[in-house]
């Protein structure tokens, strides 16, 4: 019987901006429908329940990130495993790696469920969240995210097991049937007058559904796998393999939301106006950074299956082709968005005050967002040959030394509205790391397929 290879591209042969753009497309907009539910919860609370709740929707973020780095960075492992695996037609592998991660996650869920209910609230009180209502909307907030979480984790899952295959598309199917759910149900709770709650209730559910939904799609339509959600088998092998390749960008993340949560910290001293432009303003942002990250996942992808294929002249045509795609197109969307940030703050909120601290956020960072480009793109290319320790150095030197010193200093300098002129700084310093190491050659090196396994 033929095995269904539903959406799987083999990034080995054709031309590498085909390829890039092919695999970009879907995941761009998928990542667009995965977005629009987050900010349709900062819409929905911005403008029918209050700044407050806009506030407690967003700086709770980052505490949720963090926990739950750790199974995000297997994901990543798992994408760059599978990517590797197959491109080196190695599907027994492919099928244990699966297999592993997923009884790692099934396993893993409940203490971090537990961990994340119960470090809440004194993370919260850490960040200095304002105790003038958004501090017990934060935590009411991220205590039902954190029931639901396996959901978010499961789909991630879903969609590093198929990017690893080259395929893009049917994750876009996943996330549309979440954004439909969270959009429709945030709006009936919200009515019903359930608040924050509601919200984030409604956003469990909607990723739960989307996980489910992934998982039966899978093992219909890849027919040499089946995801088994309680029937563990483990590779321990694998699951080392794994863990090497997606700890380093656990940490990362995880260290990566602690900086983001020293930021935080300092934008809520400035009161629950700035939080909340601020807030709204990253939302903005982060479909600024969508191309970015797009691009980048498909870069990995690439790398990987060309890794694993012993094409390493391949590999530096498709680095090429991401650096051009990757600039191009954010200065491209920054060249776009500058001129409406005002007009695309109103979303979130008719405040003034709001609407100013947004405006400076995005006017400090779009001009210089193709140096985030570059640093994606490459740590992408190092990623995907399984160099997971020079993006994590990278990232978290540039977060460290450049990004949180540069805006406690210019907060005291200079005030409040030119803090965020400390982001470029820290991504130019990021770019000098990975461009070093990708010149040097190291990462050639880092593959976890054999030469003989490879050929």
């Amino acid at each position: 019987m033929k095995q269904k290879t539903a959406g799987i591209t083999d990034m080995t042969s054709g031309n590498p901006y085909r390829l890039i753009l092919l695999f970009t497309a879907p995941l761009l907009l998928g990542n667009v429908f995965q977005q629009l539910y987050n900010m349709v919860d900062s819409m929905v609370v911005g403008n029918f329940i209050g700044e407050q709740a806009l506030a407690a929707v967003g700086t709770g973020f980052p505490i949720i990130f963090m926990l739950s780095s750790l199974f995000m960075g297997l994901s990543v492992g798992a994408t760059i495993m599978i990517s590797q695996y197959y491109g080196a037609k190695d599907m027994e592998n492919v099928r244990g790696t699966v297999n592993t991660i997923y009884t790692a996650t099934m396993v893993g869920i409940i203490p971090l469920t537990v961990i994340g209910i119960l470090s809440s609230e004194p993370l919260l009180r850490l960040m200095n969240v304002p105790d003038d209502g958004t501090l017990e909307m934060a935590k009411i907030y991220m205590l039902v995210i954190f029931i639901g979480m396996i959901g978010n984790l499961g789909f991630n899952i879903n969609a590093g097991i198929l990017q690893g295959f080259g395929d893009s598309r049917t994750s876009l199917l996943f996330l549309a049937v979440a954004a439909i759910i969270n959009i429709v149900l945030d709006l009936v709770f919200t009515f019903c007058g359930m608040g924050v709650f509601g919200v984030a209730l409604a956003t469990i559910i909607a990723q739960v559904s989307s996980w489910l939904f992934g998982v039966y799609f899978i093992n219909k339509h890849y027919t040499f796998l089946h995801i088994s959600l309680f029937k563990f088998q483990f590779n321990r092998s694998l699951f080392n393999k794994a863990i090497r390749l997606g700890v380093p960008s656990g940490i990362q993340q995880a260290l990566f939301s602690v900086g983001i949560m020293a930021m935080q910290a300092l934008v809520n001293s400035y009161g629950s106006s700035f939080i909340a432009g601020f807030n709204g303003s990253n939302k903005i942002d982060t479909f600024v950074f969508l191309p970015i990250q797009s691009i980048s996942s498909a870069v990995t992808t690439y790398v990987g299956q060309n890794v694993g294929a012993a094409r390493l002249d391949r590999v530096r045509r498709g680095t090429k082709a991401g650096l051009v795609l990757g600039v191009c197109g954010s200065l491209l969307i920054s060249g776009l968005v500058y001129p409406l940030s005002a007009l695309l703050m109103r979303m979130f909120s008719q405040s003034p005050d709001v609407i100013s601290a947004g405006v400076s956020y995005l006017h400090s960072l779009l001009p210089f967002y193709f140096l985030c480009a570059v640093l994606f793109i490459l740590s992408a290319v190092l990623r995907g040959a399984g160099s997971m320790v020079v993006p994590m150095a990278a990232s978290l030197i540039s977060l460290w030394i450049a990004r949180i010193p540069i805006a406690y200093w210019i907060a005291g300098q200079f005030g409040k509205d030119f803090i965020y002129y400390s982001y470029p700084v820290s991504w130019a310093l990021g770019v000098v790391i990975v461009l070093i190491y990708y010149l040097q050659g190291g990462w050639k090196k880092k593959s976890i397929i054999t030469p003989k396994t490879a050929s």
